[in-house]
């Protein structure tokens, strides 16, 4: 949520931070604005409300904002309204403190009445305007620098935070700061930059740092300097970035969510190359050994979102393949309980991003209680990442659009890879087995490009669909866990109401809620449970129900039954989802398109959401 860029260099700094706004519009904003330091030492702020455009508008006479060092920012609005005011830049009385922030401030209000009292005034409903009047009092205060003024402010503020200052008397010079969100550093020749992902200054350099925990560093044109929370200076290395820039392209797609489903194809090749090697798996990336995974008696998996879905799909098959308890829980409640943890415990942290605040925190509750933590992680070097005692990357690339499509299907076969490796070394499967699953899981990218052969059949049912106003999806086992992302994928960008339910609780409350032309879309991968999840389709028919059904190649009596079927090929049962979601993902994106609404950001959504 927000985003942050900033740049010092020999160039001109407002089209760079424009272009790199622009590739953080997935992460969701309302306002957004710029400041450069001019050759005169004067630094220039203009801000606009709405989108990006506004603000390029507004700095397009090229009068304003000529200089080689600046920052900008996009605004998820959280203390005050969407608006030009609370917008940033924010700035101290005097214009020395120039600054912006993502994260929340939970003791703004306190630390406001404090400046009150020392004849600071205030212009904004932000907890980002008292952030930087308090660098400010202190800088003012103390006499010490930029280094000692945001040392003592982080020591005195409570929150979350990626801060980026300009301070008057040091030009062409940036000072930043980060306590639990995402905030990196790219280094060029001659030029520095910082940005809140990847993508915002991937065209740029690849050569980026990870700024740690309680961190700061001040950026000059030729280089880079971090210091720890006493002030002492600490070496980085960098790391290389990999990613190819067009992959944070659209390449002649309307949209990059429709481009990032075609994209699956390679997500799940790579991820599952990345992790095998002749018919067996090799873990000496992840780090997990034997013996660890030997003395594992019970697993949590903590997530948000679509990597909770995942998760709700991974307890299914690690429990069929490894036959070890699994327990799957919303980060966002983890800690609100006093989750029994011991060090036989592994807690599985599922996050694209590799930021979520509330999947970070719970990793830290459970290393608080000494449990082994593993994340399964689509971005290298993020804080789950360096946090978590094992990593797990997936090698889905950048994804841009704020609905996960590849993203989701990588984490997919990685905790797919996970449960078969805790089944061989516990004497559940042979390597035989293994070697059969593989070979399973290497046929998944062809068989989601044959699914994506047939996407029209889905877009006209979806268009003839676009006037939905509710739907409901069922399935009974694995097939219940797809159908919760299914759900997700069409209310988040269609902005349909739609609800997924086990298919053998309907008569338990939720049959009463189908009426006439109501859509029930179905999911029959799993040939054990065909047939009780048909006679489900059968009863909310004979209420008026429009059925919608996913299954698998060879059921063609489904049609006597269902309006609208769509076929997958056949799989290993415990991998179906793999191949189910994609037409779910196909109908959750038409539906957006048809319905003419904005599918990479739709309303109210973030693509990381870094804040609690």
């Amino acid at each position: 949520m927000c985003g942050i860029v900033g740049y010092c260099g020999k160039k001109q700094a407002a089209p760079i931070l424009l272009e790199g706004l622009s590739k953080l519009e997935y992460r969701g904003y309302d306002s957004a604005g710029l400041a450069v330091r001019n050759d005169a030492g004067k630094v220039e702020i203009v801000k606009a409300k709405g989108r990006l455009s506004v603000l390029a508008n507004k700095t397009s006479d090229g009068t304003t904002l000529k200089g080689n060092c600046g920052i900008g920012h996009t605004r998820w609005a959280t203390h005050g309204e969407p608006s030009e005011t609370n917008a940033h830049p924010h700035c101290s009385d005097d214009g020395n403190v120039v600054g912006v922030h993502n994260g929340i401030i939970e003791n703004y209000v306190e630390i406001r009445e404090k400046l009150l009292r020392h004849n600071y005034s205030f212009y904004s409903e932000t907890d980002t305007e008292a952030l930087v009047k308090l660098v400010d009092y202190y800088y003012n205060k103390y006499k010490g620098g930029p280094i000692d003024a945001i040392a003592k402010t982080m020591v005195r503020v409570r929150g979350s935070y990626a801060l980026a200052v300009m301070f008057k008397e040091y030009p062409g010079e940036i000072y930043v700061a980060r306590k639990d969100s995402p905030l990196i550093i790219g280094e060029g020749k001659g030029e520095s930059y910082i940005a809140s992902d990847v993508p915002a200054i991937l065209k740029y350099t690849r050569s980026v740092y990870y700024i740690g925990n309680l961190e700061m560093a001040c950026l000059k044109d030729d280089n880079v300097t971090f210091y720890n929370l006493d002030g002492e200076v600490v070496t980085k290395e960098p790391v290389e970035i990999k990613w190819d820039a067009k992959a944070a392209e659209k390449n002649g797609f309307e949209h990059f969510m429709i481009k990032e489903i075609h994209e699956q194809p390679k997500a799940v090749r790579d991820t599952v190359n990345a992790y095998t090697d002749n018919g067996r798996i090799d873990f000496a990336k992840v780090g997990l050994t034997d013996e660890e995974i030997k003395k594992i008696t019970n697993i949590v998996i903590v997530a948000c979102g679509s990597a909770y879905h995942v998760g709700m799909v991974a307890q299914y098959v690690f429990e069929a393949l490894a036959g070890i308890p699994v327990r799957v829980e919303l980060a966002s409640e983890f800690r609100y309980r006093d989750p029994i943890l011991s060090d036989s415990t592994l807690v599985i942290a599922v996050s694209q991003s590799g930021e979520t605040a509330d999947t970070l925190a719970a990793i830290r509750e459970a290393k608080s209680k000494n449990a082994p933590t593993l994340g399964i992680v689509n971005v290298l070097g993020s804080t789950i990442a360096r946090e978590s005692d094992h990593v797990m990357y997936t090698y889905a690339g950048p994804e841009i659009a704020v609905a996960t499509t590849k993203a989701y299907s990588a984490q997919l076969v990685a905790s797919y890879l996970l449960a078969m490796q805790f089944a061989l070394i516990r004497g559940k499967i042979s390597d035989e087995q293994v070697k059969g699953y593989i070979e399973e899981l290497s046929a998944i990218p062809g068989k989601i490009e044959k699914i994506l052969e047939d996407k029209e059949r889905i877009q006209w049912f979806a268009a003839k669909y676009s006037i939905l106003k509710d739907a409901f999806f069922i399935g009974r086992g694995i097939d219940y866990a797809a159908s919760l992302e299914g759900s997700l994928k069409m209310k988040e960008i269609s902005y349909v109401h739609s609800e997924a339910y086990a298919a053998g609780e309907l008569k338990h409350g939720t049959i009463s809620l189908i009426e006439d032309g109501t859509l029930v879309i179905g999911l029959l991968t799993q040939g054990k449970l065909y047939e009780k999840t048909l006679s489900n389709l059968v009863e909310v028919k004979s209420r008026g129900a429009y059925l919608m059904a996913v299954t698998t190649y060879g059921n063609y009596a489904i049609e006597d039954v269902v309006d609208f079927t769509v076929y997958i090929p056949r799989t290993e049962p415990l991998f179906a989802v793999s191949l189910a979601i994609i037409p779910l993902q196909l109908m959750g994106y038409y539906l957006s398109v048809a319905k003419g609404l904005d599918v990479d950001k739709p309303r109210n959504l973030a693509k990381s959401v870094t804040v609690e």
